[in-house]
């Protein structure tokens, strides 16, 4: 029996993965995951933009239950069932933002919950209005809180439908495709095999989307 080593629940090829008694459980696991990052307020410390682009990596063993037969069909239904989970996703977020209302502001710190991260996401929506639904797709913990903070808001829903559908569909067509073709292209052009640096380009993609944002929480507090 293999040893659970618990730092693997930061890696997001552990859930791509992820087998029961040989059925591979990777798809619905990953689907969880986004639905859940945006959702349930619990999901800040999920592996977001990394899972994306190792789904598209890993889409043929992802789809291969449920195949097509065509890999762009493949793909192209990967994305799409990541986008859905992320628009129902922000559905939640945004009811429970309307229904809990300033009680948020309120709550003190648990593990799940950060009370930091919904100022963070404050200031945000604040500075980029309704197209911050748009842009927090691609930053790490700014994704959880953003459609809180629009149901707090009382952003009108109409408009908060359109701006999630729009960044759900943008995050997940974009990260997934270009995980999918990028190995595509590097097996085939430069014969590297892309699922032998995992990590590295793990550790590349959380710098590349969470930096920018500690840059601008450090200016802040000066």
């Amino acid at each position: 029996m293999t040893h659970f080593d618990w730092r693997q629940l930061f890696n997001p090829e552990f859930y791509i993965l992820l087998q029961i008694g040989g059925i591979k459980i990777g798809l619905y696991v990953v689907l969880f995951i986004v639905f859940a990052e945006t959702g349930l307020l619990a999901g800040f410390f999920l592996p977001g933009d990394s899972l994306l682009f190792l789904c598209g990596i890993y889409s043929e063993s992802l789809m291969k239950e449920i195949s097509t037969g065509n890999g762009f069909i493949n793909v192209t239904l990967l994305a799409a069932l990541i986008s859905l989970m992320g628009i129902l996703g922000n559905m939640l977020g945004y009811w429970v933002g309307v229904k809990s209302g300033s009680y948020l502001y309120k709550k003190e710190d648990t593990f799940f919950f950060k009370k930091k991260y919904l100022f963070q996401s404050k200031d945000f929506f604040d500075k980029y209005g309704s197209k911050a639904i748009v842009f927090a797709r691609f930053l790490p913990i700014i994704r959880t809180f953003a459609p809180v903070v629009a149901g707090i808001v009382e952003m009108d829903k109409k408009k908060f439908m359109f701006f999630n559908v729009l960044g759900s569909a943008l995050w997940s067509f974009t990260m997934i495709f270009a995980g999918h073709y990028l190995y595509e292209l590097f097996k085939t052009q430069f014969h590297i095999d892309l699922k032998h640096y995992i990590e590295i380009i793990v550790i590349g993609i959380i710098l590349i989307t969470t930096v920018p944002v500690l840059i601008k929480l450090l200016k802040k507090r000066k």
